[in-house]
């Protein structure tokens, strides 16, 4: 399925609530690659409108030019035009390019109540209404509109005009939609009840009700702009009116119930143009995230000499001999660590922390004194491992038991990986029982139990401490690396670590 060019031709809002930064946010949620162009300069926040600086028609057709002369349009959607020449210029180029969709959503109204449009460019968007294939009015465009009509056609608006009532908003739309051949959305926004209904009409009458739950909520500005957006986005795939107005309000329904928690002003604020969007995607795993960042680092690990030489059976027992007194220091160290965050940490996480920290107790007392068999104790600690120690102690040093957490996981996760890459050795290999410790079963689900400790504490954080994590878990992850060359390469401190 290709992805339709979606045109929006209005203002803009320095908020990104509503016009131009809103239509591009709703066309991009419906899979359309959004193009603009500016009819005006509207210095808005939550709270109305304080200026509009139009700029001079004939730059605007120059965009509308720009864009034309080179992409395809499949859907244009024209919000805020404000003036005469402008609702004109548009006009123009819409009747000479007529692209196959026509959404207008007829600014007139701000939902805060400001007019932005004049008395002018009400009377020149008969031509444009003639053009459109939808016009998405508010209650109060839609009586604008009407009005409009009514001069037009000489039909009565209400009791002044010689009618017995004034017209319910359904006639209003039918006299729209009779007096330009045009379908109407009469929106129902800003009705009261527990329900929201959109009524689709043609100049035969209603031809549908869209009904949705009322969201109780006052952050809904720029619903319009994001609305008429999304119709026109998903008329381009849909090729259907109702599917595709009926698609646009369940997504719209889905950004008002989440415009609470976007925090955007202080006043009547936005809705959440990509929560129906974060809905349909899988939630993010940040330690998978850190596990990809490092990616890099793991494949170089994977290739140093001393895995090679551990899962061929060629490497030097005295090299990895060397390796195991290295390591005894720093599963000590590290045990220590472990126990911090048990006593850091409370329920099964606690619990949890103590078994590892006790598994690397039995680790340095069992397998390597086995290997070593009494030798080797008194080698010093080497450069690299002092240096992995020191980045450890650090971590700890934060006092966060998320830092500490992700500068330990590493350790976890880069020896299970390895496991699983160097695979099972056959019993005569001379490092069977090293590789078998490798990939242990049980491990390996340590370090995933690890791993989710770790991901629900920087799920819990805030941005800064998760960026605190992620370096520390990279940081780790490089001085892992480092410890594997370490018995057979010069004496280095890992890429990108800090002194």
């Amino acid at each position: 399925m290709s992805v339709p060019r979606v045109l929006s031709i209005a203002g803009t809002d320095p908020t990104g609530g509503a016009g131009m930064q809103a239509d591009l946010k709703a066309i991009a949620a419906h899979d359309g690659y959004g193009m603009g162009v500016v009819t005006a300069l509207v210095a808005q926040n939550t709270h109305g409108v304080r200026s509009v600086h139009v700029p001079d028609v004939g730059f605007l057709r120059e965009q509308l030019d720009a864009v034309s002369d080179d992409v395809v349009v499949d859907a244009v959607k024209t919000g805020m035009l404000g003036s005469a020449p402008v609702v004109r210029v548009v006009t123009a180029w819409l009747r000479e390019h007529r692209p196959p969709v026509v959404v207008v959503d007829p600014v007139m109204v701000a939902t805060s109540g400001d007019r932005l449009l004049d008395e002018d460019a009400v009377a020149a968007m008969a031509g444009l209404l003639g053009l459109a294939d939808l016009v998405t009015p508010n209650r109060a465009e839609l009586e604008v509109l009407a009005a409009l009509a009514a001069e037009r056609t000489a039909a009565p608006r209400g009791p002044s005009d010689g009618g017995s009532a004034p017209l319910s908003p359904v006639e209003a739309a039918v006299l729209v939609a009779r007096t330009w051949d045009v379908l109407v959305l009469a929106k129902g926004g800003h009705d009261g009840g527990d329900t929201s209904d959109d009524v689709l009409v043609s100049a035969d009458g209603p031809v549908r009700t869209f009904t949705a739950p009322r969201v109780a909520t006052t952050n809904t500005h720029g619903t319009g702009c994001s609305l008429s957006s999304a119709i026109a986005t998903r008329m381009a795939h849909d090729g259907d009116w109702q599917l595709a107005i009926g698609a646009a309000k369940s997504w719209l329904t889905r950004a008002l119930e989440g415009a609470d928690d976007l925090h955007v002003g202080t006043g009547n604020g936005p809705v959440d143009h990509g929560a129906a969007v974060r809905d349909a995607l899988p939630v993010p795993a940040w330690t998978d995230r850190w596990w990809h960042d490092v990616d890099t680092v793991l494949q170089e690990t994977l290739a140093c000499g001393f895995l090679v030489g551990l899962h061929d059976g060629t490497l030097d027992p005295d090299v990895f001999a060397g390796y195991l007194a290295q390591d005894v220091h720093y599963l000590r160290a590290y045990e220590r660590h472990l126990s911090t965050l048990a006593s850091w940490s409370t329920g099964e996480d606690a619990a949890s922390w103590t078994a590892a920290a006790e598994g690397c107790a039995d680790e340095a007392r069992d397998l390597h004194h086995r290997r070593l068999a009494g030798s080797r104790a008194d080698d010093p600690v080497h450069p690299t491992c002092a240096g992995y120690l020191a980045h450890l102690q650090e971590a700890a040093d934060t006092g966060s038991v998320g830092v500490l957490a992700a500068a330990v996981l590493p350790c976890f996760r880069v020896y299970a990986w390895v496991g699983t890459r160097l695979g099972v050795a056959p019993p005569v290999h001379p490092f069977a029982d090293w590789l078998g410790a490798y990939g242990d079963p049980g491990f390996a689900a340590a370090s995933a139990s690890a791993t989710e400790r770790v991901e629900r504490l920087a799920a819990a954080a805030t941005a800064a401490d998760r960026g605190q994590m992620a370096r520390a878990f990279r940081r780790s992850t490089e001085w892992e690396a480092a410890f594997f060359r370490m018995p057979t390469e010069a004496v280095g401190r890992p890429s990108g670590a800090a002194s």
